[in-house]
């Protein structure tokens, strides 16, 4: 397992953060379709914890809308650790479009 730890400052509001972020998912499930599946997501207040598969492997882990950043915090399974930077700079370039 790789760790994946993301801080992607913002200045919006906490509240405005949180509503855009929450669209992230359903974004990607949708831009993504042919390499993303089974996606769940579960919000409590501010963090969130999700999953879903992509190419077959199982990704998960947990954000956190907090009042200047967001942090987005996965494991990756070794298979998909060689893509870390790919998908690193895929999520920060994506998260930064909903927070513009």
């Amino acid at each position: 397992m790789a760790a994946l730890n993301l801080t992607i400052p913002h200045n919006l509001s906490k509240e405005e953060a949180l509503t855009r972020i929450k669209n992230l998912l359903s974004n990607l499930k949708e831009e993504k379709k042919d390499i993303v599946s089974d996606i769940q997501e579960n919000w409590q207040d501010n963090k969130g914890n999700f999953s879903f598969k992509a190419k077959g492997f199982d990704l998960a882990g947990d954000i956190v809308v907090n009042d200047a950043d967001v942090q987005i915090n996965s494991d990756l399974p070794f298979a998909v650790s060689f893509f870390k930077s790919a998908i690193s700079d895929m999520i920060t370039k994506k998260t930064k479009e909903l927070l513009a």
